[in-house]
């Protein structure tokens, strides 16, 4: 914004140069003289006359006569006319007065013109971002009073619930979803997401009535992806580890083999697997080139090959290259150049996402993961991510782990402590990950001097 207005009055003020120069600096009067040009001809006949003398033409007195005469009327015709007293400095006076309205117009009346007819805001982003912002939040309000005078639109309701929870504004959204009625009862998408609403102002507790609208979205469509996520959390949580188990298996196969989705669920499911004491999930082959997906099992994938999953991956950045507006295709990029080992492309690609990541606690962790295994270490910009995704959600287990090793590695062990303990109620009580936190909060408050927590 500073460079456009620079650029605005530089160009103001040689317009208004060109314009007032004329006035401050006449240009100086180059015409012929009367005077001079009456002296001139009163010469030459002078002139004309000594040699009328000279050839014997006239008589020396003729010529005293004549000499006489024509010098007397060189006399007449040259004389100065009496010059107007003050007309000089009322002339310049009245030019400085001019070029000074002049300025004054041209300098008010394009800056008027502009701020009447123009757009300011169009050059300030964060006037642009509040305004795009602003106009999401009418066009919602429009939607809130258009359903005020026709409450029957269950539709309605649910695209009005859905923003809201988009918003953030979770009581007004839980209030939609119940307006919107049996429409959401009829739509496992509608389902979940109310699902998901009511677990977040519980925080993140699926149990109770969540999970019951989740069974009912199972119950409709049996491989809702987001469905069997919430269903297989919850088993998990109440250490039901073959329910949970099951459920993620099922979504495994719906996920993109090598994708970072399928590899967390895959985690998942041994880590479930092994609370269960249940036999190991067959492993794929190891051993793929360098930047490649690694195999995958032939049962999940298909006809799913390393080199397809390698030309999709390639066909996507092509696209994105044509299409680079597509934020949710630049962290399924992020996501596979990832898996793949291309840290350097997975950073850029999460980068290239923007504000989609921005406002994804989960994303924000995956991008500084990635940042953090380029580097070697969390200070810098994998921290500042960090903050960011516990700004989004104070509780993100992976957020605080992090959080909590970045502060016993700069040995302000109280504070990883605080950090670790807060994350220890996320865990499932007794699994492995609660048993590893557990020994790091007991190393560090012996490394800080502050001992162990006595429990009652």
């Amino acid at each position: 914004m500073t460079v456009f207005i620079a650029l605005a009055v530089v160009m103001t003020l040689l317009a208004l140069a060109w314009l007032v120069r004329p006035l401050l600096w006449p240009a100086k009067g180059q015409g012929v003289s009367a005077q001079r040009l009456n002296a001139s001809i009163y010469r030459d006949q002078l002139e004309a006359l000594e040699r009328d003398l000279a050839r014997g033409s006239i008589s020396a007195a003729d010529c005293e006569a004549t000499r006489d005469e024509l010098q007397l009327r060189l006399l007449d015709d040259t004389e100065e006319p009496a010059a107007v007293a003050g007309a000089g400095a009322a002339s310049v006076l009245s030019a400085r007065l001019t070029a000074a309205a002049i300025a004054l117009l041209l300098a008010l009346g394009s800056a008027g013109m502009y701020w009447w007819l123009g757009t300011p805001a169009a050059i300030d982003p964060v006037a642009a971002q509040k305004a795009s912002q602003d106009q999401v939040a009418q066009m919602v309000q429009k939607l809130a009073d258009r359903l005020k005078t026709n409450p029957s639109d269950t539709q309605g309701w649910a695209m009005l619930a859905r923003s809201y929870k988009v918003m953030r504004r979770f009581d007004e959204a839980e209030q939609a979803f119940i307006k919107a009625g049996d429409v959401v009862n009829t739509s496992p998408d509608l389902l979940v997401d109310y699902a998901d609403l009511l677990a977040v102002r519980a925080n993140d507790n699926i149990e109770g009535k969540p999970l019951e609208l989740v069974n009912k979205a199972l119950a409709l469509d049996p491989q809702h992806p987001m469905g069997l996520m919430m269903s297989g959390v919850a088993a998990y949580r109440r250490n039901d580890f073959p329910v949970a188990v099951a459920q993620w298996e099922k979504l495994l196969l719906l996920l993109e083999p090598g994708s970072a989705d399928a590899q967390q669920v895959e985690a998942n499911i041994a880590d479930a697997r092994a609370n269960a004491g249940m036999p190991a999930a067959p492993k794929s082959s190891a051993g793929a080139e360098a930047g490649k997906l690694p195999p995958v099992d032939a049962a999940a994938a298909g006809a799913m090959t390393p080199e397809k999953i390698n030309q999709m991956v390639e066909g996507l950045a092509a696209k994105l290259k044509a299409n680079p507006g597509d934020l949710q295709g630049w962290v399924r990029l992020a996501r596979a150049y990832k898996v793949q080992g291309k840290l350097a492309e997975a950073e850029d690609a999460y980068a290239k996402a923007g504000k989609f990541v921005d406002a994804d606690a989960d994303l924000l962790m995956q991008y500084a993961d990635v940042v953090a295994s380029r580097s070697g270490k969390l200070e810098g910009k994998p921290m500042m991510l960090v903050k960011k995704a516990l700004a989004l959600n104070p509780k993100h287990p992976m957020a605080l782990m992090m959080a909590g090793t970045d502060a016993y590695a700069r040995a302000e062990y109280a504070q990883a402590v605080k950090f670790w303990e807060t994350v220890l109620p996320v865990l499932p009580p007794g699994s492995k990950d609660a048993t590893l936190v557990q020994s790091e909060i007991a190393d560090a408050r012996a490394k800080g001097g502050f001992g162990l927590q006595l429990k009652p």
